[in-house]
């Protein structure tokens, strides 16, 4: 299995933060087999696109809420990198835990 699990909807409460607030925090490894996915769908042609994530963040994000640790944006690339067979990915981790 690739991911920890596989859910649809955010069940931790909306931290507002922008793409600049994102930016702020550093990248981290996390191993894939921890991270929780906030969605279902997955679009094939993004998932294949070469410049997926030209309008976008490098780094995944992925918000810790209540000791899991849930993939927010860039389950494109954690699959991507999960096909090249790399269990490790990094990304920018929020920890709502700290701030509630």
């Amino acid at each position: 299995m690739i991911f920890k699990d596989v859910r649809e909807g955010r069940p931790y409460p909306d931290h507002q933060l922008s793409t600049n607030d994102w930016s702020k925090i550093p990248p981290r490894q996390v191993r894939m087999e921890e991270l929780v996915t906030t969605t279902k769908v997955l679009h094939l042609d993004r998932l294949l696109s070469p410049d997926s994530t030209f309008f976008g963040d490098l780094f995944p994000h992925v918000v810790q809420w209540r000791g899991e640790l849930y993939l927010e944006d860039g389950l494109h690339r954690a699959l991507r990198s999960a096909l090249h067979q790399r269990t490790v990915l990094h990304v920018r981790v929020l920890e709502l835990d700290a701030l509630r």
